[in-house]
């Protein structure tokens, strides 16, 4: 059987990154071999971007990362690149020490960086281990190296990036064409703002072991088409449920049955002008959810009657899953959560409010954030241009960065709704139900490309989804 979702490299916090170079280290396997294993995976990177032809301008730090550095422009000398390093400081380790003095080409002091003139800036100026701003030397030796290459690759992190928050310390940093992840991805390889000046993201294998407690990227998802015998209710029944601005419903609605939802129900008590192919039925008659999915939120409201509908739609959901977004998580208390299997899906104005009204500290970066909230909940997609999933075993993932053109009002209930329709069809995983929402989420907007309303993105889910057959 093939898994819904398929899950690449870990995600690692820069404490489990060194925890997993030391098992390494204990395993036999010397600093400066596994220094020499990342720096030459770089460098055939860094080599498909500059050939023979493109001088290459290494900035090398005191640090391991200058040593993966040195590395990278000895296996570019090698090859007959054109290559020159730019020295911030002298290595401080025996390893990078080492790799330093094995590199026989030109060096230039830090000093004299003005001076320094290339086509690709390869950034090793500091890795993982960075937790301040730069300082004002290093910023503005970075900031000039940059302006002055056409093309720019950071290495394992974007130089004065924090490894574990995404955090930029509020620099103003370079933009980077790529950056390549050394062994594992980094949180900040998905966390906003760092992401959004990384560029296309490239990962190194150096043998690390899975670690303990990490994230993961997910690298696509698998759909089963349906069973030879399968009939509208095996194939996933979502329940609807409609507030005060059915419009935001039927995006919701519309997304679901794109998943392949075999059977969408719009639950309200008053008449609705819809699409023949979805079906109307009063908020009471909601009477199949042991077979099917409530989905409440877009669109619910926030008055008397909106708090009404949202607590009589939980209590018809009883113990089965349930999705719950927009207006609805605005008016979610601990005592609605007592039921069945949930997936919230917060933006960040909605992650506070319910960090709130869960007394939850609401510290640490978004995955912190998101673990705390569904270890209440059941799972969370924190949703935003950088989107962590959270299950309350644990489990926590990313997916790549998707188009910024899904800033558009109706986005968040098409998501709603396609996770709601993946969610009937999986109800016992609701973490991988959620994974596969916002994998096709990100899709249905690549196959869009540029400008789309949401109805747009809900009408391309069905595209999306038959990518994944």
């Amino acid at each position: 059987m093939v898994d819904p979702v398929r899950f690449g490299a870990d995600i690692l916090t820069a404490s489990q990154m060194r925890a997993a170079e030391q098992q390494m280290f204990d395993a036999g396997i010397s600093v400066a071999a596994l220094m020499e294993r990342a720096g030459r995976g770089a460098a055939d990177y860094v080599w498909r971007v500059a050939g023979p032809e493109r001088t290459v301008s290494v900035l090398v730090g005191p640090g391991n990362n200058g040593g993966d550095g040195w590395v990278i422009a000895r296996a570019l000398l090698e090859r007959g690149g054109r290559v020159q390093v730019v020295m911030a400081a002298p290595p401080v380790s025996d390893a990078a020490r080492a790799m330093c003095q094995a590199y026989e080409g030109a060096v230039c002091d830090g000093a004299d960086w003005q001076t320094m003139r290339g086509e690709v800036l390869v950034d090793c100026l500091f890795g993982t281990g960075l937790s301040r701003a730069l300082s004002p030397a290093h910023l503005a030796m970075l900031q000039g190296l940059a302006a002055q290459h056409r093309y720019r690759i950071a290495v394992d992190l974007p130089s004065g990036v924090e490894s574990d928050c995404g955090d930029d310390f509020g620099q103003s940093l370079p933009d980077y064409q790529m950056t390549i992840a050394l062994g594992a991805w980094k949180r900040s390889h998905g966390l906003m703002p760092a992401v959004a000046r990384m560029g296309d993201l490239r990962l190194v294998d150096i043998g690390c072991a899975p670690a303990v407690g990490a994230g993961r990227m997910v690298e696509g998802i698998h759909i089963a088409p349906p069973a030879a015998g399968a009939h509208k209710y095996t194939r996933g029944l979502v329940g609807m449920v409609v507030g005060d601005m059915p419009g935001a419903a039927q995006m919701a609605a519309r997304a679901a049955a794109g998943t392949g939802a075999g059977y969408v129900q719009m639950l309200s008590d008053q008449a609705l002008a819809v699409p023949p192919d979805l079906v109307v039925k009063p908020l009471a008659a909601w009477d199949r959810p042991d077979k099917g999915v409530t989905l409440i939120g877009p669109g619910l409201g926030r008055g008397d009657a909106a708090r009404s509908r949202l607590a009589d739609g939980l209590a018809l959901c009883g113990a089965h899953p349930h999705v719950v977004d927009g207006d609805g998580l605005s008016m979610l208390t601990p005592r609605m959560t007592e039921g069945g299997p949930m997936i919230a899906t917060p933006h960040e104005g909605e992650l506070a409010r319910l960090e709130r009204a869960f007394a939850l500290e609401g510290t640490g970066s978004k995955v912190e954030r998101a673990l705390a909230l569904a270890r209440h909940l059941g799972a969370v997609v924190a949703k935003g241009p950088d989107t962590v999933i959270a299950s309350r075993d644990g489990r926590w993932a990313m997916v790549p960065r998707a188009s910024a053109w899904l800033s558009v009002a109706g986005s968040g209930d098409v998501l709603a709704g396609i996770i709601a329709g993946r969610l009937a069809t999986m109800p016992k995983d609701p973490f991988a139900a959620a994974c596969q929402g916002v994998w096709l989420h990100g899709r249905a907007a690549g196959l869009l490309k540029g400008p789309f309303t949401a109805m747009a993105l809900a009408d391309a889910v069905p595209r999306a989804v038959q990518a994944c057959l």
